[in-house]
């Protein structure tokens, strides 16, 4: 008799797991899954290093990323990735991420406050690295 219990047992939660993995595969499928926005403050977390944290960067050796556009941030890390732009470190970094990546890293960035007055059009950002 236990072993019929355990059968059922096994049979309801197999199909339990089944039903799951359907809804799962369903919504990732419709687009109901997609990056949360924090995603763009782990991925930032990586440039922590030389930028500072939340792209306030101590010092001036390297540019702040804080409060920078989005649009210029992007078109710098896409400069990276491509190789159109070089720098010893970013042009390798950028290149391990994907342009939805890229383009959570620049939202992080752009949403800051920027910590010092940002030039409005010359300069380029993350220059220096």
């Amino acid at each position: 008799m236990p072993s019929k219990v355990q059968s059922s047992t096994c049979r309801t939660s197999g199909a339990t797991v089944a039903q799951a993995l359907l809804l799962l595969a369903l919504l990732v499928t419709t687009g109901a899954v997609r990056a949360a926005p924090e995603d763009g403050a782990r991925l930032a977390a990586t440039c922590t290093g030389c930028h500072g944290t939340n792209g306030h960067t101590a010092g001036d050796a390297l540019p702040g990323l804080a409060g920078q556009s989005k649009q210029a941030l992007l078109a710098s890390l896409a400069a990276f990735k491509s190789g159109e732009r070089s720098a010893t470190v970013m042009t390798q970094l950028a290149k391990g991420y994907s342009d939805e990546q890229l383009e959570q890293i620049a939202a992080f960035f752009a949403a800051q406050k920027a910590s010092t007055p940002q030039p409005s059009t010359s300069g380029s950002p993350g220059a220096g690295s």
